[in-house]
């Protein structure tokens, strides 16, 4: 018991130190001191309820997502079936009421068509998604089950969810709340952000960029009034385009999209000296682009985002090396912006927004100015009780007390973590539940004194013994606070965190630190009694 290694107490007060220095910088921001710039400064974030910030609530519509099924699977069949030997030709197409249905030109290939489009059907598992039925026997209708539309979905939710996080981490903000709320919505909320005009902007772009040769047979006349061919379809140019408020028209299928995009970057074109995205595509998208560069020169293609066409250029060359350039009168901010989105990737899904607000820092001014006087009230009231109780024992408990809220606050900085309001309560509970563990070795303390043993006995029995159940029920206490932090959102998380945090500050200086201090005592004053 009184055999503390030299290098164990300089193990211990070094860790206590470089985490309680980690605390300094959110104490000088809390008291509202300056802080030198020269210094690093790691803080803890404030949470939406306390730092104010900014609330939207994105929605998606189901319906884009299904069409979005129906048109890949168009495409999937005239693939299949024009690459058959011999090729099966097709007429007639249509997608109307959630289904697709075309005109085989020799009803003597139904089976055929059948057995090619079997596998295109079936999803992961050999799950039929598709229902294939013939009507006057040479119309083929393939219908999309309702669970394989919830399925995809869900996916395109999921998938929607982690461009906006992935944007909004490329906005530099810290600790966003980005969570699903029922099937089709998002809630994002950025804790400091106070205008959500940048953020708007950013999550109402879709990014879904398309790359798709221009329909030259098209007649102008009918393309101006929104009159597509069969086969193609009307796409409008982009504002601050050269052709502003002219259409186009573009081959419907064929084209090339931009989901394998790699990196976007914003510059300037050193010849034009335009704001551009410089683009690159992995190897598929690569050698896809390649081709279609390949088979087409001297023909144009449209280079389309999120249904506006930025520009048609002709394509003069084959564009190989996986690398493209975007230009359409952008300014250095939209280039940017538009850089982002491309990086982050495209939505699977639009998303409208359906509610904003922008939450002031008062309200959470207020709220860490009454957590501040709840945890110095139930400080004071806690210190006062363990000192009268328990004597030098209760003082080495309190100063093990305060190096736990500064310990706490210094981890969570160091982790680059988010203190909610939930969290202020995590704090205040932790002060009150961090003494048990001394309220424990102190009582144990004193049993062994009543059963006659001596001083240094007595201290050595009671730290073994009331570590057991210390240990004990910081182990339950940890994995409910694990299930709270996997499982719940928002406010569950953040008192979570404090939690988690707070039992191994506890145990550290409630247990190694106190037994630390009343050992270099004892071993100095050997006293023959101690009042506990």
């Amino acid at each position: 018991m009184l055999e503390f290694p030299r290098w164990r107490k300089i193990w211990l007060w070094a860790l206590t130190l470089v985490v309680v220095a980690c605390a300094i910088p959110s104490l000088f921001a809390a008291a509202g001191w300056s802080y030198p710039e020269e210094l690093p400064e790691p803080t803890v974030n404030l949470g939406l309820d306390l730092a104010g910030g900014s609330h939207i609530l994105l929605e998606a519509e189901p319906a884009q997502v299904a069409a979005q099924r129906l048109e890949n699977m168009e495409e999937s069949v005239r693939g299949v079936l024009r690459d058959a030997e011999p090729e099966i030709r097709i007429g007639d197409v249509s997608t109307a009421d959630g289904r697709l249905s075309f005109m085989l030109d020799d009803a003597g290939e139904i089976d055929r068509t059948r057995e090619l489009l079997t596998p295109l059907m079936n999803g992961e598992g050999l799950t039929r998604e598709w229902e294939l039925t013939v009507v006057d026997t040479s119309r083929v209708v393939l219908t999309p089950s309702q669970q394989a539309i919830d399925n995809a979905v869900t996916q395109a939710m999921d998938s929607a969810t982690d461009v906006v996080r992935r944007r909004i981490d490329e906005l530099g903000t810290r600790e966003p709340t980005i969570i699903r709320q029922g099937d089709t919505r998002i809630v994002v909320q950025v804790p400091g952000l106070q205008d959500p005009e940048q953020l708007k902007e950013l999550l109402g772009q879709t990014a879904r960029l398309e790359f798709k040769l221009v329909d030259r047979d098209a007649l102008p006349s009918d393309v101006a009034q929104g009159i597509a061919p069969p086969g193609s379809e009307i796409f409008p140019y982009a504002a601050g385009s050269n052709f502003e408020g002219q259409n186009i028209a573009v081959r419907r299928l064929g084209g090339i999209q931009g989901d394998n995009l790699t990196g976007a970057q914003a510059s300037v074109d050193p010849q034009t000296n335009e704001n551009v995205v410089n683009i690159q595509f992995d190897q598929q998208g690569g050698q896809r682009f390649a081709q279609l560069t390949t088979e087409n020169v001297g023909y144009p293609f449209a280079i389309i985002l999120d249904g506006e066409v930025l520009s048609a250029p002709n394509i003069n060359e084959p564009i190989r090396g996986g690398s493209a350039q975007i230009a359409g009168s952008f300014t250095a901010d939209s280039a940017n912006a538009l850089a982002i989105s491309l990086r982050s990737g495209a939505l699977p899904v639009d998303l409208a927004i359906v509610e904003e607000r922008t939450v002031g820092p008062d309200l959470g001014a207020d709220s860490i100015r009454a957590g501040l006087i709840a945890m110095g009230i139930g400080s004071l009231l806690v210190i006062g009780l363990m000192i009268v109780t328990y004597g030098r024992f209760g003082v080495y408990a309190t100063i093990a007390l305060g190096i736990n809220v500064c310990m706490i606050l210094g981890i969570m900085a160091a982790l680059n973590t988010t203190l909610t309001l939930p969290g202020i309560a995590g704090f205040v509970l932790t002060i009150g539940a961090a003494v048990d563990a001394n309220v424990l070795i102190n009582e144990r303390i004193r049993e062994e004194r009543k059963r006659g043993r001596r001083v240094v006995t007595a201290v050595e029995n009671g730290y073994r013994e009331a570590s057991r159940a210390i240990y004990d029920a910081n182990v339950t206490n940890f994995i409910a606070g694990v299930l709270l932090f996997l499982f719940g959102s928002g406010p569950i998380r953040g008192f979570a965190v404090v939690l988690i945090i707070g039992l191994f500050t506890s145990v550290f200086t409630a247990v190694m630190l106190t037994r630390m201090w009343v050992a270099g005592w004892l071993k100095a004053k050997r006293p023959r009694d101690i009042n506990i």
